[in-house]
C-alpha cells in the first residue's frame, strides 16, 4: 500500500467554492496529484476542544458554521462516509503516546473539512474522520499529536491539517483581488516557509514568540495549529515543501505544504 504524505491546506473563506481563484484551482487539482487514499483524517481549525476528540459517526452530518454568505453555500452537501474504526484506532494511538483522546459521535463536518475536501475529492466517497485542535495548548502538543498518528500514513490514510497560513479577519480587504499582501502578512508567510523548508521544529514550536507579526496574523491560534499537526505527521526530521501560495482578500495567505 502506498504511503501518503501529510499535508496542510489553507481552506480560506467558504466563498472559495463559488469563486474563481488560484487557491480554488490548486485544491481542485491537489487531490488528483495526491491520489486516492484509503481514508482521510483531517484536523480542522473549526473543531476546538479541551482535549483531542475524533468524529466517529458512520454518516456525519453537515455543519454550516458561518453566516452572511449566499444561499447556495448552505445547500451544499459533502456526504462522505465516516470511519468509526479509524477514529477508535487513532484515539488508541494517541493514548499510547500519552495523549488522552476520545472518539465522539453527533459531530458533523464543519467547513474546515468539507470546503477543501469538496474541491480535492468531490465524489465524497472516501471515509473521513475529523479531529479537533486545542487552542489552549501549544504547537508542540500538536506536533506530538501528528507524530503519534504518523504510522497511519503507512496504512493508506491521508493526514490533513486544515487551517489558514494567515487569519486576521479584522483586516480583510473585500476588494483585495490581486493586491499584494502587506509586509506584516508576507513577512510572516516568508518566515514560516523558511522554517518549514529547513525543518526547524523548535522554531515552529515557538512560532508565537519567534515569527514576525505572529499575533497580528493570528489573533487566535486555531487556524495555525493544524500546520504543526501536519508537520508532526510528516515524521521526525520532516521538511515542508510548499505546493501552493496565493493571497485572498488582501491578507489571507492560502499556502499549502506537503510533508514526508
Amino acid at each position: 500500500m502506498a504511503q501518503f504524505p501529510s499535508v496542510f491546506v489553507s481552506h480560506g473563506s467558504p466563498m472559495i467554492l463559488l469563486g474563481d481563484t488560484p487557491a480554488r484551482d490548486f485544491l481542485e487539482g491537489f487531490g488528483r496529484e495526491l491520489g486516492r487514499p484509503k481514508a482521510i483524517l483531517i484536523a480542522s481549525a473549526h473543531f476546538e476542544s479541551r482535549a483531542p476528540v475524533l468524529s466517529a459517526d458512520a454518516a456525519p452530518a453537515m455543519i454550516y458554521d458561518f453566516g452572511g454568505f449566499p444561499r447556495p453555500l448552505f445547500e451544499m452537501q459533502y456526504l462522505a462516509p465516516g470511519a468509526p474504526d479509524l477514529a477508535q484506532h487513532a484515539a488508541r494511538m494517541l493514548g499510547d503516546a500519552g495523549i488522552s483522546a476520545q472518539p465522539v459521535t453527533n459531530r458533523g463536518f464543519d467547513h474546515g473539512t468539507w470546503v477543501p475536501l469538496k474541491l480535492m475529492y468531490p465524489d465524497a466517497d472516501i471515509p473521513v474522520v475529523q479531529m479537533s485542535v486545542q487552542t489552549q495548548l501549544s504547537a508542540s502538543h500538536h506536533i506530538a499529536m501528528g507524530r503519534a498518528l504518523q504510522p497511519l500514513r503507512d496504512e493508506g490514510v491521508l493526514i490533513i491539517g486544515s487551517g489558514s497560513l494567515t487569519h486576521n479577519l479584522y483586516e480583510l480587504r473585500r476588494e483585495g483581488g490581486d493586491m499584494p499582501p502587506p509586509e506584516w502578512v508576507s513577512g510572516f508567510a516568508d518566515w514560516t516557509h523558511e522554517v518549514l523548508a529547513e525543518g526547524r521544529e523548535g522554531d515552529l514550536a515557538d512560532w508565537a514568540e519567534l515569527a514576525p507579526f505572529a499575533r497580528q496574523n493570528h489573533p487566535s491560534a486555531e487556524h495555525f495549529l493544524p500546520l504543526p499537526f501536519a508537520y508532526g505527521a510528516g515524521g521526525a526530521g520532516a521538511k515542508g515543501r510548499r505546493v501552493h501560495t496565493s493571497c485572498e482578500y488582501g491578507v489571507l495567505m492560502m499556502d499549502a505544504y506537503v510533508f514526508g
